[in-house]
């Protein structure tokens, strides 16, 4: 089984900016893409076959206005592990790239003087 993609999703518009990120990662067991946008507007779109996890990754994109796009393929024939296992590696390297190189934020947590 193969993983498909949309055609034009989320990530690909024309308003990619500097807070966005796609993610591939491919392993024996799961194919993973996630596409990510910190600037977006809550929107999600997710195929991952855990409909658990897929409800608490909606609950972040919605709550966190963060436009989201995860498809996975994985064993979960077998059990739910590897899936879930990748998916999270994956959203975690999309957030990593998408927050860049984060000096932005740490200026912003500098204590200031009296």
């Amino acid at each position: 089984m193969g993983m498909i993609f949309f055609e034009a999703t989320i990530f690909e518009m024309q308003h990619m900016n500097e807070r966005s990120a796609n993610i591939e990662r491919n392993t024996l067991e799961t194919q993973v893409r996630v596409g990510i946008n910190l600037d977006g507007t809550g929107v999600s779109k997710l195929d991952i076959g855990v409909p658990f996890l897929e409800h608490m990754l909606d609950q972040i994109a919605r709550h966190g206005l963060i436009d989201l796009e995860i498809n996975a393929v994985g064993d979960l024939h077998i059990d739910d592990h590897h899936t879930v296992e990748d998916v999270g590696i994956t959203f975690g390297q999309a957030l990593r790239e998408a927050l860049g190189d984060k000096k932005a934020y740490a200026a912003s947590a500098m204590p200031t003087s009296r």
